[in-house]
């Protein structure tokens, strides 16, 4: 993990970078407004449709899942997460045949035959078996902000919570390439509103910065960020308001991401919350991950920033805290300043809870 750079342009003059502004071509890159993230996609592809990995059944299926929550006008992401967990209990196969825990598990979602899912030929089909997943992932209270493998195992009951988190990656993969992949999984209106950091509350504000021990000594922190870099700050106020305030902290930047890779420095982070699937926007709401891409707003040409919105002023501004975002001698402590709304690449929100680990 390198660290993350310091921000050397003052509020006034932060809305200069809007012109260069380029977006990240991943699936969760908002492409239209907050509101159409949170919608339905409906499916574009036709028989000659290829996905690199996946049979021409498997697809068939697929769509049929995503037909199923369009028509339900269920969100992109919910429609990501039920092709997650067909992934994660049949590998998108109609399955004649249970396993050990669950003999009688039958179709794409290994639905048991206890009556909650129909009959044995409503396990089978896999446009009525996905509309039944849907229904019961739609009953879930507050599913759209909770992390997709925990959303997808409040309705299967796995004995694992997070034997789906391998699996989303490929969902996401399989719903942009049966739709028109113009879409966010979750826009503004979707992310959920924090609560204000109290000031400088870093735990370890009087900790040495890499600059003055040097990359390769003992300079990370128990979050596994540098001491006193935009990430390491960040990443505090979002275990913070997941309620996880000592050690061992929830959220470290070895174990983020689902896919093992590590949260890195400012730059990945837009990336980390795309393969985490947590929900990202262009509105600032207090508590959310302010994400400014390299170059953006002042910030360093290869590491980019990331500061947290403390206060939503409501003119077009917001308050943001951090650290590392001021100019030498005084980079890496705390700060805070007013910004347009529109200068950050993005927002990265939280999500309500995700269950314990």
């Amino acid at each position: 993990m390198r660290p993350s750079s310091r921000l050397l342009i003052v509020a006034g003059l932060l809305g200069t970078a809007l012109g260069a502004l380029l977006g990240v071509t991943l699936l969760l890159s908002p492409t239209e407004s907050a509101a159409a993230g949170c919608g339905p996609v409906s499916v574009v592809a036709d028989g000659n449709t290829k996905v690199d990995g996946y049979t021409a059944e498997q697809l068939k299926n697929a769509a049929a899942v995503i037909g199923a929550g369009n028509r339900m006008n269920l969100s992109v992401k919910g429609q990501t997460i039920s092709i997650m967990v067909a992934l994660g209990e049949s590998g998108l196969r109609v399955l004649d045949y249970g396993d050990g825990p669950g003999p009688d598990s039958r179709g794409l979602f290994q639905q048991r035959d206890n009556g909650a899912w129909g009959s044995y030929e409503d396990r089978m089909d896999p446009s009525v078996s996905a509309t039944n997943f849907i229904r019961a992932l739609q009953a879930v209270p507050g599913w759209e902000f909770l992390e997709p493998t925990i959303a997808g195992h409040r309705v299967q009951r796995n004995a694992d919570p997070y034997h789906y988190r391998k699996y989303w990656p490929e969902a996401v993969k399989i719903v942009q390439a049966l739709s028109d992949g113009s879409f966010s999984i979750a826009g503004s209106s979707c992310g959920l509103p924090g609560r204000a950091g109290a000031g400088d509350d870093y735990p370890w504000k009087g900790s040495p910065t890499w600059l003055q021990v040097g990359a390769g000594s003992a300079a990370a922190s128990p979050l596994g960020m540098f001491y006193r870099e935009c990430v390491d700050f960040a990443l505090w106020r979002v275990n913070q308001q997941m309620s996880s305030t000592s050690a061992p902290f929830k959220f470290l930047n070895g174990n983020f991401r689902p896919d093992g890779q590590g949260l890195g420095s400012a730059v990945t982070w837009k990336a980390g919350w795309d393969a985490k699937g947590w929900p990202t926007g262009n509105t600032p709401q207090v508590g959310a991950v302010v994400w400014y891409a390299p170059g953006v707003g002042g910030a360093d040409p290869r590491f980019g920033h990331v500061a947290v919105v403390k206060e939503v002023i409501g003119n077009g501004s917001y308050v943001e805290e951090g650290y590392n975002g001021n100019p030498p001698p005084d980079d890496h402590n705390y700060y805070t300043r007013t910004v347009s709304s529109s200068v950050p690449s993005a927002f990265l929100y939280l999500p309500a809870h995700e269950g314990k680990k």
